[in-house]
């Protein structure tokens, strides 16, 4: 049989792989994963809590794994299940509904872990919609709407996707062209939608749509309205877009005409969905940020393991500077932006209302991680290119939050103006 059609792993054709290594170099090592996994002396004792029960939870889903469903582009349906089977689905929600009520501190642990153990942005956006995406339900809805809508969603029996973004308007959101109106007890909504993430596989939407004409309002935040109604795929065109990355968790474009959604999945009063929605743009950016930081800590890791095992020249090639150096610079990127975002959620649970650390924070993270995939796949050389060792698949992730929710111009545009004081750029 020809050698070229034997399937012969990387690790056979590049033995030193195997990690052949003095019993000083172990021990370094060792002290190096840990000091990478462990070392969170600002964590509090429930912030640590989280992290130690998220990281057994996710040993059972390895890197290998999420290669699986990336390479399939297959839902990773047990994932959240088995999430919601420990009630951590609910870790924000109130403790009637089922959830914990932790706060946000608690929540960016632990979307932070879940990336980092090597789930990426697939596994975070696998729950994303469910840890953040409620809030403004859970601040403006109903006893009876919250009681009906989010003991399922905590309980794993339904899945949520988020409807703003809009093909002609991107992050204009107060120029939204998709439009509802009232006939009797329903709304018909008509209109267009982008970016969706798992709309393939959810079972509900929280969606925004102009309620008003924009030219009879007295400002342009007047005249939205928030719903939470099921994705009625009759209804309602759901259309997969090919992606770069995370292939594995579906993203979408909607297409809408009279679809008839009941009065009553009106969430807040009519008209005002705009300061709804804004609610949680913070609490967004601050978990998109930590999933960013654990995508950057997973190639960190991966890439501090391959360079004390790539043997070159008869010694490590982690030993040398040019290789040792950037991931040790990526290591202070990396936890400077960990710590603004800590202090980001902090004062998110402290209600303050006002943006620059939850967009700084994820301006800061976003870089970080993609620096820090980056000099992963260098490290790997050759090697990083090879979907075997994974870092090519956190590299195609990690573009997710330097894109999304907000771009990293944008923020800065929001910084210049609203911190530094100076004219509105745009």
């Amino acid at each position: 049989m020809s050698l070229f059609r034997r399937p012969v792993g990387l690790r056979r054709l590049h033995p030193t792989l195997g990690g052949i290594h003095s019993r000083n170099n172990r021990k370094v090592h060792a002290r190096a994963q840990e000091f990478l996994q462990n070392h969170n002396p600002d964590y509090t004792d429930s912030q640590r809590t989280v992290r130690d029960a998220i990281a057994k939870l996710c040993a059972d889903f390895p890197d290998p794994y999420w290669a699986r469903l990336d390479e399939s582009r297959t839902f990773p349906a047990d994932f959240p299940a088995t999430l919601a089977r420990d009630g951590w689905l609910g870790i924000c929600m109130p403790t009637q509904y089922g959830g914990s009520a932790l706060g946000l501190a608690e929540a960016s642990v632990m979307m932070q872990t879940i990336s980092e153990c090597g789930g990426g942005m697939t596994a975070a956006s696998a729950v994303h919609m469910n840890i953040f995406g409620l809030e403004p339900v859970v601040k403006f809805a109903t006893e009876e709407q919250k009681g009906q809508w989010l003991v399922p969603l905590i309980q794993g029996r339904e899945r949520a996707c988020f409807g703003v973004t809009e093909p002609n308007t991107g992050l204009d959101t107060l120029k939204l062209q998709s439009v509802a109106r009232k006939e009797g007890d329903y709304y018909l909504l008509s209109g267009q939608k982008i970016w969706i993430s798992t709309a393939q596989n959810a079972h509900k939407i929280l969606i925004l749509v102009r309620t008003t004409p924009l030219e009879e309002v007295k400002k342009p935040s007047q005249g939205l309205s928030l719903f939470y109604t099921d994705l009625n795929r009759e209804a309602v065109q759901v259309t997969e877009i090919p992606k770069m990355g995370r292939a594995a968790v579906d993203t979408n474009s909607l297409f809408f005409e009279n679809w008839r959604v009941p009065a009553t999945d009106l969430v807040g009063a009519e008209n005002e969905g705009f300061k709804m929605i804004m609610h949680g743009m913070n609490a967004e950016r601050i978990l998109i940020g930590a999933e960013a930081l654990g995508l950057g800590f997973a190639a960190l890791r991966r890439a501090t393991e391959y360079a004390g095992q790539r043997h070159v020249f008869g010694r490590p090639i982690g030993m040398n500077q040019g290789i040792q150096h950037p991931l040790a610079d990526s290591w202070m990127k990396l936890e400077a932006a960990r710590l603004m975002i800590s202090q980001a959620a902090k004062l998110y649970d402290e209600e303050y209302a006002d943006g620059e650390y939850a967009n700084a924070g994820k301006y800061l993270a976003g870089e970080a991680a993609f620096e820090a995939c980056e000099r992963a796949v260098l490290a790997h050389g050759g090697m990083g290119y090879a979907r075997e060792f994974h870092v090519e698949r956190y590299l195609r992730e990690v573009w997710i939050p330097r894109l999304a929710p907000v771009s990293r111009e944008m923020i800065c545009n929001y910084i210049g103006q609203r911190v530094l004081g100076l004219p509105k750029s745009y």
